[in-house]
């Protein structure tokens, strides 16, 4: 980088001349580096799947989380830095069972992004803190269906049918837009995603590695099982 630019590099609060943020887009490398996540709605509910990447034999899967519940009809996949994602996740959990306890109500799934991209948006506008580096797929079920929303560590939320975060985001996305379709139900919501999760990670794609989470309008949301995980990972990539 040219020495011109070093003050706009190390201030979060500085916009360099052409109106970027370095620190966020260096938040968003962050994203970029972390494991692959995946995530689908159907017409009833939503399924998001990660790929854990082990690295070492010797490490325990069920020691690594990437996929968390927020509440009853909300979980949530990370891409990025766990540890930034674990303070968003606390805060949100919170946020939601002060909803509860105030309006007697669950929150909304819409309501609950917004308030986690509100907290992190504030982590790029004041100095003496850094963007979260981490990047959430947020999926839940609410009075207006099913939900799945994408967020960046600009605070900026985006809603899709289906997305994709981290290292194999790109590859995932390229299979979603071709074989997506809304009439599928959550068996085959499931074994398409986890073929796009498999294109994303270039078919090194670990049963062991995966973790599968699925909310439903009759399901609360819950992570299924290694040994359910095995199955539903052997029924879509059998002929691989």
């Amino acid at each position: 980088m040219q020495p011109s630019n070093m003050a706009y590099d190390r201030a979060i609060t500085v916009f360099s001349p052409d109106g970027r943020l370095f620190q966020v887009e260096y938040a968003r490398e962050a994203v970029k580096r972390g494991t692959t996540t995946v995530g689908v709605k159907y017409k009833t509910g939503a399924v998001l799947i990660v790929d854990k990447r082990i690295t070492s034999r010797l490490i325990e899967p069920g020691s690594i989380e990437k996929i968390f519940e927020i509440d009853d009809h909300i979980g949530c996949a990370t891409s990025g830095l766990v540890a930034d994602a674990r303070a968003l996740i606390d805060r949100a959990r919170l946020d939601a069972q002060i909803n509860e306890i105030t309006y007697n109500e669950k929150i909304q799934v819409k309501t609950l992004v917004k308030r986690i991209c509100d907290f992190k948006q504030t982590y790029t506008q004041y100095g003496g803190v850094r963007p979260f580096g981490t990047a959430l797929l947020i999926a839940g079920v609410d009075d207006s269906g099913p939900r799945l929303f994408s967020t960046d560590p600009s605070g900026a939320l985006m809603e899709y049918k289906a997305s994709s975060e981290g290292s194999g985001r790109n590859g995932a996305m390229s299979y979603f837009e071709s074989n997506y379709r809304d009439d599928m139900n959550m068996d085959e919501e499931i074994q398409m995603a986890i073929k796009a999760l498999h294109k994303g990670t270039e078919g090194k794609l670990n049963p062991d590695a995966t973790e599968i989470g699925i909310v439903d309008k009759d399901i609360k949301f819950h992570i299924l099982t290694p040994k359910e995980t095995k199955e539903y990972v052997s029924k879509a990539l059998g002929g691989n």
